[in-house]
Order: structure tokens, then sequence, then C-alpha cells
């Protein structure tokens, strides 16, 4: 990270304006998450309350938290650039058949958010990783 801040401020210096430099430093959205343990602390919170939100009872009663979490974990470090990758069924394939409304798909959202939140994720973080997961909305809502 040292190394590609000093090439961003020669660059400043170079062009004379900071504004007209290109580029971040601070990683891809995997490791600004936490890496790993960050995945888990989100991926936890938000199942906790996946599995105890009685707007969703009925997606997730007969779902087994502990075969879902490792197979969640691994999907959302895949779509932030981690080292995983995602071998399950995509998400229309998944939730075929679900007829899952928009006003279910909101109350997960919305505990993803909580989950976020739980995890100590900044604001601006959620909404990258939302970002990332909202054009999955179309395969997911089927009524």
């Amino acid at each position: 990270m040292a190394t590609c801040m000093r090439h961003l401020l020669l660059t400043a210096a170079i062009l004379g304006i900071a504004g007209a430099v290109p580029g971040r430093c601070d990683g891809s959205l995997y490791e600004q998450l936490g890496g790993s343990a960050g995945i888990h602390r989100i991926v936890d919170a938000t199942l906790r309350r996946y599995f105890t939100d009685p707007r969703l009872h009925d997606d997730f009663d007969n779902v087994n938290q502990a075969w879902l979490q490792p197979r969640f974990e691994t999907f959302i470090c895949h779509v932030t650039d981690g080292p995983c990758r995602y071998r399950g069924r995509s998400m229309a394939a998944s939730h075929r058949g679900l007829h899952i409304d928009q006003a279910r798909f909101n109350a997960v959202v919305e505990d993803l958010q909580d989950g976020m939140d739980e995890a100590g994720l900044p604001f601006r973080l959620q909404n990258r990783l939302l970002a990332r997961l909202a054009p999955m909305e179309r395969d997911i809502v089927t009524r």
C-alpha cells in the first residue's frame, strides 16, 4: 500500500493536481470487508436475522444454517473479488419456484444491512457490497 500511495503522490506531483490521479490503493472489496474473517462476521450476523425474522420464517424454516453459512460466505467472497470460487447454483436456479415477492426480498436486504451494521461495516462499504448484489434481484424476485 505504501508503494501505491507513493506512486499516486508522485503522479499527482507530476500532473500538478491531485484530482487527476486515477485509481485507488485500498485493495479489493474482499480485503476492505476484512477478508474471510470479516465476511464470516457479516454472514453470521445476517443469517441469525434471516432465521429469526418472522417475515422470512417460511423461507428459512427448513434450511440448515450450518449448511448454508459456508456457502453464503463463499458466495460473498466470490462476488467481492476474494480468492474463493463460488461453484453453487446460480441465483435464478437457487430461487426458482420459491415465488419470492418484493416484500420478502426487501426483508432479506434489510436483514443483510442490519447484519453489516452489527459486523461494524462502514456505510460506504455496505453500499459497495449491496451494489454488487443488487443486479441479482431480477433472478430472485419472481412474483
